[in-house]
């Protein structure tokens, strides 16, 4: 069905706008180096095309009179949603343009920043794009060149936000929420309870236990102690 199209394009739209982010904070780091340039310029690509599928499904939708009242409140929220993603990836495209511009892989003398991370960042974009092999066949310049297509870029998916506003209008006040905020956290960490915690429960218990045990067994024997101190010490004097 449309609806289900729609969800599982958003979804992924999501994935790859979350891979994006996640990489843009490593920019002139430890983790930065010219795969890592590639692997956002991949990324952002990959999220540009999604987002026009996402805008071409939901603005069909959104302008078909034949679909019912509650159907097309359903789709103004899953457009609210896209709409969200959209201004997150603007945002991140501004925010790699200026680390880009701030620290140059041409210029070697550049102090990159030291954010106590390392290691490669091409698993989580491999995960993120549903890719499990990315090979890279970068030119050495390809920081000065990706930065010019950045620009263009981020113009692009201005013009698209503001092509999808007059197409369609869903003022995002007007569409109500599912579910109380905080709620999907909630939900990720009974997932992650039901999957860890309620394995371990049984051991969780028993440790309790052992560990009251213990620090009996330890007062016990410190109160000894202190008892037998203070006798040698009346003894004494």
């Amino acid at each position: 069905m449309v609806k289900e199209e729609c969800k599982a394009l958003l979804d992924a739209l999501s994935r790859v706008t979350a891979c994006y982010r996640h990489m843009v904070l490593t920019i002139g780091g430890t983790s930065d180096s010219q795969n890592l340039r590639e692997e956002l310029k991949k990324a952002r690509q990959k999220a540009q095309e999604l987002a026009v599928a996402n805008r071409n499904k939901l603005t069909a939708v959104l302008k078909d009179k034949t679909v019912s009242k509650e159907d097309k409140a359903e789709f103004e929220r899953l457009w609210v949603i896209f709409s969200t993603c959209m201004e997150i990836l603007e945002i991140d495209m501004r925010r790699a343009l200026e680390l880009g511009q701030e620290f140059p892989l041409n210029v070697p003398k550049k102090h990159l920043i030291q954010t106590g991370m390392s290691g490669g960042t091409s698993g989580v974009a491999a995960r993120a794009m549903s890719v499990q092999n990315m090979k890279y066949e970068a030119e050495h310049n390809i920081d000065v060149v990706d930065l010019k297509d950045l620009e263009n870029e981020i113009n692009q998916v201005g013009e698209m936000m503001y092509e999808m506003e007059m197409k369609v209008n869903v003022p995002q006040w007007t569409v109500e929420a599912k579910q109380d905020p905080g709620d999907e956290l909630k939900t990720t960490i009974s997932v992650g309870a039901s999957s860890i915690g309620m394995i371990s429960v049984e051991e969780n218990k028993s440790f309790c236990d052992i560990s009251k045990v213990l620090a009996g067994i330890i007062f016990s024997a410190v109160l000894i102690i202190a008892v037998v101190l203070a006798v040698c010490v009346v003894k004494l004097s």
